[in-house]
């Protein structure tokens, strides 16, 4: 094993949470996307020697620092699409069908993917409620419409939502 890789074997896990904590922050690039950023700054770093006498702590910090400023510098080169109302930036309604013609074979993959992450999380480890808040999220309804739906205040929703997200980040490794 290499230096590079048993450097990478020791702070890879927390590595990945950092992406996953940043990704939370700026939804608009996957987490692995954040990772491979890291992992190219890890490397060019290695290879000039600059983390040759650094500590592991050191390290991650930097990786934080460069992909704060990573994600600040191609925030708006990113596609935004909000959830909540299924409008993308200019206003224009958005559509699933419309984002994934499948037309385009890997886009056609990539849909039957995300159909089986959808089913993967609303079979395994849900609460019924969080089920419901799940579902009504795939509909497009807001977190005050959840609510009216539901029968419960819209801060109910979000704590929710927020468990409901936590629980899908453990599918997002298996898929």
């Amino acid at each position: 094993m290499t230096e590079f890789e048993g450097l990478l074997k020791k702070i890879s896990p927390k590595l990945k949470r950092i992406t996953y904590k940043l990704n939370g922050h700026f939804g608009s690039f996957n987490h692995e996307d954040l990772y491979q950023e890291a992992l190219l700054h890890l490397w060019l770093n290695f290879d000039r020697g600059i983390l040759s006498d650094k500590t592991e702590s050191y390290i991650l910090q930097g990786c934080y620092f460069h992909l704060k400023n990573f994600l600040r510098k191609n925030y708006d080169k990113a596609k935004f699409t909000n959830l909540d109302n299924l409008v993308n930036q200019e206003g224009e309604e958005t559509r699933l069908e419309n984002m994934l013609p499948l037309s385009v074979p890997e886009l056609t993959f990539e849909l039957a993917h995300c159909k089986m992450l959808i089913e993967a999380i609303r079979n395994n480890g849900l609460t019924p409620r969080e089920k419901q808040v799940f579902n009504l999220s795939l509909e497009g309804l807001t977190t005050r419409e959840m609510g009216d739906r539901l029968g419960i205040s819209h801060v109910r929703v979000v704590k929710l939502r927020k468990k409901v997200q936590k629980k899908c980040t453990k599918h997002m490794d298996l898929f």
